[in-house]
């Protein structure tokens, strides 16, 4: 039963994903992708590997835990109610956030100064699945997606703040290591996606009664044999006169005199 239930693809995927995260952070930890290697870094060739690998090498064993629960979830969801354009957000998605991620310019918003910055972790595709999920539900205007986009904001709606320099909420000593352009980016590609496949997949039911003029009598067989079958029941009522005061006109004038 729960078969016709829950899609095979959206718990395989989402755990294959994790698994590849998990997979990566372990080469980490035995010294491989040292250094930036596998990072994306902004504007070098040596950083468009990272559009790949990016999502799947994490800083330390908080990173990927707080990048696997949301990659998790939000995978589920996408494949689950989304299947027919699932694989192209995914795909699309990671793809064109890393890239947009490369092309942006590493300066400093608040100092203005350039600086050099190795960007890992799934948190750019993270953001791409919650703002695809969250506004193809507002754009379908589907009662069933737009639960699924109240159920993203519910529990994802804080992940607007991270798409904003962590320096602009609170003094640091040091530049913070968090990447909003990865938020950013990936924010940007998650919604225009949800735009670009709106029309596609699961479409909104029109029940017949939301057609104007949908009833028609001539069309309607069981009101048509009942009058068939009971004709006294549709004789004309006999027709009431209206009145008119100069018919009583000989009347008045019996009672004057």
């Amino acid at each position: 039963m729960i078969n016709n239930v829950i899609s095979k693809k959206a718990l395989l995927y989402p755990l294959l994903m994790l698994a590849a995260m998990w997979f990566g952070y372990l080469l980490q930890m035995n010294g491989f992708f040292d250094s930036c290697f596998g990072a994306i870094i902004p504007l070098l060739p040596e950083g468009l590997l990272g559009i790949i690998t990016a999502p799947l090498l994490h800083g330390n064993i908080d990173h990927i835990v707080s990048n696997s629960i949301p990659i998790g979830i939000l995978m589920f969801l996408l494949y689950q109610f989304y299947p027919e354009v699932a694989n192209k957000v995914f795909v699309i998605g990671w793809i064109l956030a890393g890239f947009l991620v490369w092309i942006l310019p590493p300066i400093d918003i608040l100092t203005g100064e350039y600086t050099y910055t190795c960007t890992i972790g799934a948190s750019g595709v993270v953001y791409v699945l919650a703002f695809f999920l969250f506004f193809s539900g507002v754009f379908r205007w589907n009662m069933k997606l737009l639960t699924i986009s109240l159920l993203v904001v519910l529990y994802y709606g804080s992940l607007i703040w991270g798409m904003f320099p962590e320096e602009m909420f609170s003094e640091m000593l040091e530049p913070s290591k968090i990447s909003w352009q990865a938020h950013s980016a990936g924010a940007i590609v998650g919604s225009v996606l949800a735009y670009s496949f709106k029309k596609s997949g699961e479409k909104k039911k029109k029940y017949i009664w939301e057609f104007p003029n949908y009833y028609s009598e001539k069309d309607d067989k069981l009101w048509q044999e009942y009058k068939e079958n009971h004709p006294d029941d549709f004789l004309e009522l006999p027709y009431q006169k209206r009145e008119d005061i100069w018919d009583y006109l000989e009347d008045l004038r019996k009672n004057k005199s």
